[in-house]
């Protein structure tokens, strides 16, 4: 809720605070009928071929959480075949077998009701019920998330139209003959030089694609060279997708200025990739959101564009988002480095004993405080090694 009310999402903000109030009230009521049952109550929501099935997880007689699913489901398909579906795909899977609770509660009859239950029950070693359920709490429960589906299928239209018509002005602005379906971005992170990673987000009509989503540890530059890591980064990516490790762009956003355009220019071009519109996008002089310029590569060179307004907010989200994913790369490569640069050129000490060390005591910190008899506890430290790390981490 705090979530959507940060990004002014006010409506979904006051579903989700309502869909809490629902949940409350019906906690005051739920221990006495439900006991210390744990139930999963599936209610679902089908508009056209859109479909969302919400899931309340009871625990010992409490909501412990909930989760949506968003399956595909073809027009022809009914709810108590979407159910039939969704049951056995969603509990069959092999790290989930020990998670089937011993009561399943929906709102249709299934065809296959005798069958899904032998299957479920094969695979917790236990009894499992699928129930119809009809009175009680978890009539309430069922009511509960049936409407959460709703609200949430409602809003997952709604976010999509509204991608769909950021793309919409985004082929506008850029002045392309079809509407672009894939969309990535790279930036670049690092502190003062240290630590350069280079990310690539990956996004569609539907958002981020983050299974496709790379980061790349930039290695053999001079510290600082964003130009060379971009490059380096960028011809990592392209050559593999020239090799058929994945599928090329419409667009390509550089989060960057001309240099950095030219850069990627330059390696599309020795790699011999076509069919991809590049784009810079360079902060404005005050830095601030919304006003920055953007620069598209023509056949004379480039030029500055102005961004129809949703399509602006399009580059936005996913600039935002290549720079947010740089930096927690960057900031993971270069915190374990630190975490580990002490204990790296002590003789005797490689990587497995540095492995081997942090997981004895939890960090070079402790590592730092040990003595040498508490160095030797950890299995592969004799004392000649215990010796040598103890002088060197205390005498430099």
């Amino acid at each position: 809720m705090d979530k959507a009310s940060t990004e002014l999402a006010f409506e979904d903000a006051a579903t989700y605070r309502d869909q809490i109030a629902a949940m409350r009230q019906i906690q005051a009521q739920q221990v006495i009928e439900a006991g210390n049952g744990n139930i999963d109550v599936l209610g679902f929501a089908m508009e056209g071929s859109d479909a969302c099935m919400h899931v309340l997880y009871i625990r010992h007689g409490r909501i412990l959480g909930s989760r949506s699913f968003y399956p595909r489901s073809p027009l022809a398909l009914t709810g108590s075949e979407l159910l039939g579906e969704f049951i056995p795909q969603h509990y069959l899977k092999s790290n989930l077998a020990a998670e089937i609770p011993r009561e399943i509660a929906i709102g249709a009859s299934l065809e296959e009701h005798a069958v899904l239950e032998q299957a479920l029950q094969a695979a917790a070693g236990r009894k499992v019920a699928i129930n119809d359920v009809s009175r009680g709490t978890r009539r309430k429960w069922l009511e509960l998330a049936t409407r959460t589906a709703e609200q949430n299928l409602t809003s997952k239209r709604a976010a999509a139209s509204n991608i769909y018509q950021r793309y919409v002005d985004l082929q506008s602005t850029l002045g392309l003959d079809e509407l672009p379906q894939r969309l990535e971005c790279f930036d670049i992170s690092h502190s003062s030089g240290e630590a350069t990673v280079a990310s690539c987000v990956v996004f569609n009509q539907e958002g981020p694609l983050k299974s496709d989503y790379r980061r790349f540890n930039i290695e053999d530059i001079t510290p600082g060279d964003d130009y060379a890591a971009m490059e380096q980064a960028l011809r990592r990516r392209y050559k593999r997708l020239q090799n058929g490790e994945g599928s090329l762009p419409d667009i390509l956003f550089i989060d960057g200025g001309k240099g950095q355009l030219r850069i990627a220019e330059d390696v599309l071009g020795e790699l011999g990739v076509v069919g991809v519109t590049l784009v810079g996008i360079a902060k404005g002089s005050s830095r601030k959101p919304g006003l920055e310029t953007l620069l598209l590569t023509t056949d004379s060179g480039e030029r500055e564009i102005l961004p129809e307004p949703n399509g602006l907010l399009l580059i936005q989200q996913i600039r935002d988002e290549a720079h947010r994913f740089a930096i927690t790369g960057h900031r993971q490569r270069r915190d374990k480095k630190r975490h580990t640069s002490r204990l790296e050129g002590i003789a005797g000490v490689g990587p497995k004993r540095r492995r081997e060390l942090l997981r004895f005591f939890g960090g070079v910190g402790e590592v730092e405080k040990a003595s040498v008899a508490d160095l030797m506890r950890v299995p592969s430290i004799n004392r000649k090694v215990a010796e040598t790390i103890y002088s060197t981490l205390h005498n430099g």
